[in-house]
């Protein structure tokens, strides 16, 4: 362990930062956010400008995985932000995850999401259900940004319907044998351990399903395809085939039966991710459009004086910022340990159709340049797609919504 925290290495990066002025407008301008707060955001700013914008495009292009930035973002702290320091994480909480998150994000989505994944649904059960070896030994590496978890529910033949698990585990003489195919599997090419769903009890359907840590090292653990994406191409998609797959009894997460419960509050925390992943391509989509249209002339003036151009401009940051409140709104709850599963699922709802609305507007105001690849339009339009599925589609949102509310009202 390093002798000063991974807190502190993000607070001394800062200081070495120069306190330029980004040329953009900021989220920290317009709020009153704790000042460690303000200066994480300053070092994501800044490492996404320098490491990640610049290779966007390349990654996305190449379908290449940003080994070295996960490493350095490791270094910063930023690929366990709310993981207690004596685990090697930064010790901060969700908002400031949140904030981390957009920013990341903002300079390239698969970098984001990435990021998303091992702190939301890799670290993030581990670190709520895990026994203190299971903490000891699959926290550390993977906080470091050294390696990277993911988070297997998923099927292939289930969709939305999380609860319908076909993928077993069987008791063996010496822990725990996995039959099954997990699909859609973020991370997964390069994931060095993964949070495993699997039914263990038949007869109680989502109650009989468990959670599992298993190695990549594992025996019986082969990879599918790698999918070719529409967008998101720097991070990998596959799936993960258990064929008598074979591990220890430790590696049992939580109780037997737990798994369903252990998924849902992972994905309630994960959409907060998500969310912010959402902010950080439409504020990115904002950017670009703002910076084109103030340097485009028609009409003898900048396009950025034109009612049409403006009244776009205006709708998506009016929708960038109504979901970035219901975001922090949700962080903020989950921080002070109250229910969020509503407003996680308000937040992700809001921001991901803002991303996708944002994408699409940028690509109006750039006209046929922001259909080519010159300009980073279209892959945020590609980027954008995809946070109104995983996690759950913008439906399932709703229905989380709407059964929240109607409880609320004390109906059934």
């Amino acid at each position: 362990m390093a002798a000063y925290s991974r807190s502190t290495k993000v607070l001394a990066h800062v200081l070495r930062c120069s306190l330029q002025w980004y040329g953009r407008r900021s989220i920290v301008s317009l709020s009153s956010l704790p000042e460690t707060h303000q200066m994480l955001h300053k070092t994501c700013r800044d490492f996404a400008e320098n490491e990640l914008k610049p290779l966007a495009a390349k990654f996305d292009r190449e379908h290449l995985y940003p080994k070295e930035q996960i490493r350095k973002m490791g270094e910063l702290g930023l690929m366990a932000v709310d993981v207690p320091e004596n685990l090697g994480g930064s010790g901060l909480d969700y908002l400031a995850y949140s904030i981390a998150m957009e920013e990341i994000s903002r300079g390239c989505a698969s970098t984001g999401v990435i990021m998303s994944v091992n702190n939301s649904l890799y670290l993030g059960p581990i670190l709520k259900f895990g026994t203190e070896k299971q903490k000891e030994t699959f926290i550390p590496p993977f906080a470091a940004g050294e390696q990277i978890g993911c988070f297997a529910l998923s099927e292939p033949g289930n969709g939305s319907d999380a609860g319908a698990a076909s993928t077993v585990a069987r008791p063996s003489d010496d822990g725990w044998t996995l039959s099954g195919t997990k699909s859609w599997i973020t991370n997964g090419y390069e994931a060095e351990a993964s949070v495993v769903f699997a039914t263990t009890d038949t007869s109680k359907k989502h109650k009989g399903i468990s959670a599992f840590i298993v190695p990549k090292s594992a025996t019986g653990l082969s990879l599918g395809k790698k999918e070719d994406k529409l967008g998101i191409r720097g991070s990998s998609t596959c799936s993960l085939i258990f064929e008598d797959c074979s591990i220890p009894k430790d590696n049992l997460l939580g109780e037997p039966g737990l798994g369903f419960k252990i998924a849902m509050m992972s994905l309630d925390a994960g959409r907060i991710g998500i969310a912010s992943q959402a902010l950080g391509i439409a504020q990115a989509a904002l950017d670009c459009a703002v910076e084109y249209a103030s340097k485009r002339n028609a009409f003898g003036s900048p396009i950025l004086k034109l009612q049409t151009i403006q009244t776009k401009i205006a709708n998506m940051a009016l929708q960038i910022e109504s979901a970035r409140l219901l975001t922090w709104r949700a962080a903020a709850l989950k921080d002070s340990g109250k229910p969020f599963s509503k407003e996680a699922a308000m937040a992700k709802l809001a921001a991901s159709e803002a991303a996708t609305y944002s994408a699409h507007q940028c690509i109006q105001v750039l006209g046929g340049m922001g259909y080519v690849t010159d300009m980073p339009a279209e892959r945020h339009y590609r980027d954008a797609r995809i946070t109104e599925i995983y996690e759950g589609t913008s439906e399932i949102q709703r229905l989380v919504i709407a059964s929240n509310i109607i409880k609320e009202y004390g109906y059934s």
